[in-house]
């Protein structure tokens, strides 16, 4: 379910509030003025939102001034994703802490289709050009929704696994300012890491 642009409350998803259903949908508003609508239970999904929705700052709308409209709308999609997941692998159980094992077994077992789909998600939603997966990883930090950040942080990291130093060196666009006897004394000094 991708996020859309917000529009006269047309949107009639719902959240969980204090246990059950209501319709409380909050306005996101983008770096370059765009608004965007999702609801409560997804917006809190970023620990930013949520502390400003719960001082009471949400009426209006939230300004994120550092999160361009096409990341936002990646943000939202990726909370509406796993709020929903969440809310799935609760449903059954009144409070998860007082779950026990077989419980939790049972609910991961049954959902293991509901897992692939949103691992698929996942890898789709990262698998977009450098120069967008960094304003994910900006965006993800400033809005403090660890999921998101770990995700595209682990596709960097998987990008650069294996690769020599010269191509992370162009892959991040770092010029090398050492020496070639700097370089080399560090290559010495640092042999183990450098084993090729």
């Amino acid at each position: 379910m991708a996020a859309t642009p917000a529009d006269a409350s047309s949107s009639s998803s719902e959240a969980v509030v204090g246990g059950e259903k209501s319709n409380k949908m909050i306005t996101l508003i983008s770096s370059d003025g765009e608004s965007f609508e999702a609801t409560e239970e997804a917006a809190k999904m970023s620990v930013t939102i949520k502390h400003m929705i719960e001082d009471g700052c949400a009426d209006d709308g939230i300004p994120l001034p550092n999160v361009p409209a096409k990341i936002l709308s990646m943000v939202i999609e990726y909370c509406n994703k796993h709020a929903a997941d969440a809310d799935d692998t609760n449903k059954h159980v009144a409070d998860p802490a007082d779950a026990d094992e077989d419980d939790d077994n049972n609910n991961n077992n049954a959902s293991a289709g509901e897992k692939d789909d949103l691992k698929s998600f996942d890898a789709s939603l990262v698998a977009v050009d450098q120069a967008t997966l960094f304003d994910i990883i900006l965006a993800a930090n400033f809005l403090s929704i660890k999921g998101l950040l770990d995700l595209a942080c682990q596709k960097v990291a998987d990008d650069i696994k294996d690769k020599s130093v010269e191509e992370v060196r162009e892959i991040f666009k770092i010029e090398n300012d050492f020496t070639k006897e700097e370089e080399e004394a560090v290559r010495k000094e640092n042999a183990w890491a450098f084993n090729e």
